[in-house]
């Protein structure tokens, strides 16, 4: 099922099978989702949870018992329930059950919800701790987006435009984190787009490094900005060789050290939340 919310710059479309923003699109029609081509990448915009990125053997122990859990989690394959929805704004949820707990042993409510002001889309993840016992999770965005924005234009026409004109990031090994860092070096804060930049992976940033990012066309005026504040991790990808899109990633989580402890409770990145709290975090996104 989708819902479909505006505003008077943007109308905006979610899938309820993953709570994921399918479509965004101007009121020239422009669509800015990347529009899931299976034989290429099959997603538009997932949600991450209860874990960001992989684990080592796909699994982690809690409690002294093994659970198995795919990359980035199970809420992108699960079916949300639309709990409200106005003209402007909806919310989706998905609790935890039956299922859910033989790959992640905890009661949970998990809250996406979205709100169209303008230009901007506000993605709001809530969740909630129902139970009288302390959780361990992780959540993050994965949003894909056109690239070239628009059809006349090519993936090597576009840049990202950071904060800052220098990061380190965190070189990955298929997949988990390995203990080297590199500088990724910027020209005026500016990252030029091209089809070898991804050869080795996500471009992987700890430590909050990137609170704002924007893909910027060198050719049009388009630009899509992703305000972030205090999200502790953040990825960059789209697979290699590719040029048609690419994600821009907060996340309150990481994929495990190539050497992890496996314990859950002890992940990098874990989030704790205790008997009956809950935890809030939002991102924006400015269409151009």
């Amino acid at each position: 099922m989708q819902t479909e919310i505006r505003s008077n710059l943007l109308i905006v479309k979610i899938n309820s099978f993953g709570a994921e923003v399918c479509s965004v699109k101007n009121n020239n029609g422009l669509e800015f989702i990347w529009q899931a081509d299976k034989a290429v990448w099959a997603r538009h915009a997932p949600a991450l949870f209860p874990i960001v990125g992989k684990l080592k053997d796909n699994f982690f122990v809690h409690e002294g018992k093994k659970y198995e859990l795919p990359q980035h989690g199970f809420a992108r394959d699960a079916e949300f329930e639309l709990t409200e929805k106005k003209e402007d704004s909806c919310t989706f949820q998905l609790i935890a059950n039956t299922e859910t707990k033989t790959k992640f042993p905890f009661e949970f409510k998990f809250l996406i919800s979205y709100a169209i002001i303008e230009n901007k889309l506000e993605t709001h993840y809530n969740v909630i701790n129902p139970s009288g016992q302390t959780i361990y999770f992780s959540v993050g965005a994965h949003p894909g987006f056109n690239c070239p924005i628009s059809s006349n234009e090519k993936f090597e026409d576009h840049f990202l435009e950071f904060e800052n004109d220098s990061f380190s990031q965190t070189t990955l090994n298929n997949g988990l984190r390995t203990d080297l860092k590199t500088a990724l070096k910027l020209t005026d804060q500016k990252l030029f787009l091209t089809k070898a930049l991804f050869d080795n992976d996500a471009l992987v940033f700890e430590g909050k490094q990137i609170n704002s990012v924007s893909l910027c066309s060198s050719v049009s005026k388009h630009k899509i900005t992703l305000l972030c504040d205090g999200w502790p991790y953040f990825g960059i990808w789209t697979k290699k060789g590719n040029r048609q899109f690419i994600c821009l990633e907060p996340w309150y989580g990481i994929a495990d050290h190539e050497n992890p402890a496996n314990q859950l409770s002890k992940k990098e990145g874990i989030i704790q939340l205790a008997p009956n709290a809950e935890f809030k975090a939002t991102f924006s996104l400015f269409f151009s």
